[in-house]
């Protein structure tokens, strides 16, 4: 199973990036969790580009059909997510392979609650599959964990593998056409 994660954030020392890359490293057999690397490079979205996507889009929609799931973090930003990850999710709007998705939201910052609902908001609006089971809120903003610290703290390392293991069993019991008929995402 391949999961694409995407951070919302550029920073070098970003704790949502540093996040996503310790759930590469805890992700369970079987399971590969690949961070994007080409957030960076999208250039705005325009859809006068559309018919013929710049190639930092086509390798974000190779990388999207080929994920059986998305783990997403980002931080909170004005009361929002960042623009760097809502341009990512708008050029992501008409893109056949995003619709019924599985997405696990993973928020580093508890305090971040806008973002988060602003985040699922815009993913429902997108017709993604939340999987409530693995979208969690982690402590982690001024715990001064680095990467390694995540991996070896009980409750952050049980916290990520619960949440990957929940992405897991949500993919593998989705029916493959109709997309879920049990509640994943709320309401």
């Amino acid at each position: 199973m391949k999961v694409l994660a995407i951070s919302g954030s550029l920073r070098a020392a970003s704790i949502n990036s540093a996040l996503l890359r310790t759930a590469a490293r805890l992700a369970p057999p079987g399971m590969l969790v690949m961070p994007f690397s080409g957030i960076g490079d999208l250039p705005l979205f325009n859809p006068d580009f559309e018919p013929h996507v710049p190639p930092p889009v086509a390798a974000l929609y190779a990388e999207v059909a080929a994920a059986d799931a998305l783990l997403i973090a980002s931080p909170e930003y004005a009361h929002g997510v960042t623009g760097t990850l809502k341009n990512a999710l708008d050029w992501l709007v008409s893109v056949e392979s995003f619709v019924r998705k599985p997405v696990a939201v993973l928020n580093a910052s508890p305090r971040a609650h806008h973002a988060d609902a602003a985040l699922r908001e815009t993913l429902k609006t997108m017709s993604a599959v939340i999987v409530e089971a693995a979208s969690i809120s982690i402590p982690l903003l001024g715990s001064n964990l680095t990467e390694s610290g995540m991996v070896e703290s009980p409750s952050v390392s049980g916290a990520i593998r619960g949440a990957l293991v929940a992405l897991h069993r949500a993919v593998v019991l989705r029916p493959s056409e109709q997309g879920p008929t049990f509640p994943l995402a709320r309401g």
